[in-house]
């Protein structure tokens, strides 16, 4: 689910698990389709000068729907490339708002959530956050331009090591590294990406929507990341790694990869 709410000139994005679960908002296809809508509805809206996007339930997002991706381990590979960078589409169209979008983070992002909030042009983050590119830890290539948004935020040879190891840290440090512009307690962290909205909304619209443009990624740099992060993780999904990083994780243990 996703909920859309509006204050003024600002709008925030929330991601939502449906009613009875408690998957911390992971990142489904269903989802995805509802913020790509919501993100079409917001960019018709000229009264939006700013968006807030978080996750309900104290947790940003745990990241890719791990059922999604045991269905994917039974795709071939055309058809797991294909489907990865249509998610991918879905989550990154929040690249496609025109107006200044700060990600509030609190609790957990990992993997593809934390991706989505550095495709976000500010973020607020929780000092106790529990952040992780862990996508190597589960067996599987990094997606939703992990390769391009990290290395963007903290330089290259921190993402690597943040990519490569797919260890945990927390809000300072995130702040620290770059990747975050204020860690906070995580009570205040809505709070202060409203108040940053609100400033950010009473400036000329114009001037914000030139300045996204200037300030932006690189749209051909980031596709040609998400295209090859698409073939590696579809070489990720035939993998036995892959079963493997699965199964631990459900089991909370180490994974004893192979290499094949």
């Amino acid at each position: 689910m996703l909920d859309v709410l509006r204050d003024g000139a600002v709008a925030t994005l929330v991601f939502s698990d449906a009613p009875g679960k408690n998957a911390k908002n992971a990142m489904t296809p269903e989802l995805g389709d509802a913020l790509r809508a919501a993100v079409a509805r917001l960019r018709a809206d000229p009264e939006v000068r700013a968006v807030v996007l978080t996750g309900a339930g104290g947790v940003f997002s745990a990241g890719g729907d791990l059922r999604m991706l045991e269905r994917l381990r039974a795709a071939t590979r055309d058809e797991s490339r294909a489907f990865m960078l249509e998610f991918y589409a879905k989550y990154l169209s929040i690249l496609d708002l025109e107006v200044p979008v700060v990600a509030a983070v609190e609790g957990a992002a990992i993997g593809a959530g934390l991706c989505v909030a550095l495709a976000c042009d500010l973020c607020i983050v929780d000092e106790d956050a529990k952040l992780a590119l862990n996508f190597a830890s589960l067996g599987l290539h990094p997606g939703m331009g992990a390769t391009y948004l990290v290395s963007r935020r903290v330089g290259a040879q921190r993402a690597a090591e943040l990519l490569f190891s797919g260890r945990r840290f927390d809000g300072r440090e995130a702040t620290s590294m770059g990747m975050a512009l204020r860690a906070v307690p995580a009570a205040r962290v809505l709070d202060e990406a409203l108040t940053l909205a609100r400033t950010l909304a009473g400036n000329a619209p114009l001037a914000l929507r030139g300045l996204k443009q200037t300030l932006g990624v690189d749209r051909v740099a980031l596709d040609a990341a998400l295209t090859f992060e698409a073939e590696q993780q579809s070489i990720s999904y035939a993998s036995a790694d892959l079963a493997e990083g699965l199964a631990a994780a459900a089991a909370r243990r180490a994974p004893r990869f192979t290499g094949r």
